[in-house]
């Protein structure tokens, strides 16, 4: 029986595979869990419909993604926090902090895709900033003091 394999199955096959298959396999295990369909011309367009709008959609995340990129790495926060006595920062910097700060500006980030260790004192620091899709932004923080 020849099924269309609609997630991957280990030792059988891969996501989009036109596959032979025992019949058993396929009636008792492939189709009832939902990893294959029956190979029929009908359910191969369509399968080939939904990969073609599935990869449209992920070009256009992809770009969306660049071209927030490119927005990121071409700005500067300053973020101002109270200073100590001896010099430093009262607390640290967070990515709470830089996430609200991003939002300020217009760019809508979660604090979880800021990857950062805490800044305690005032400089300039180069912050990763993970957008997804293997994609990182570094952005640029001046910290300074009030």
């Amino acid at each position: 029986m020849k099924v269309l394999l609609i997630k991957d199955v280990k030792g059988f096959g891969k996501a989009g595979e036109i596959k032979e298959a025992k019949d058993g396999y396929a009636r008792n295990f492939l189709i009832p869990k939902g990893f294959a369909k029956l190979a029929t011309p009908e359910v191969i367009k369509e399968w080939e419909k939904e990969e073609a709008e599935r990869k449209a959609k992920l070009e256009t995340e992809l770009k969306k993604i660049n071209e927030l990129k490119e927005k990121l790495e071409n700005i500067q926060l300053v973020i101002k926090h109270k200073l100590g006595a001896n010099g430093q920062l009262l607390g640290a910097v967070t990515n709470k902090e830089i996430a609200e700060k991003l939002k300020e500006n217009g760019f809508d980030i979660d604090k979880k895709q800021i990857e950062h260790t805490s800044i305690k004192a005032p400089g300039e620091y180069k912050i990763l900033v993970k957008l997804g899709h293997g994609i990182s932004a570094n952005l640029t923080i001046e910290v300074e003091g009030e």
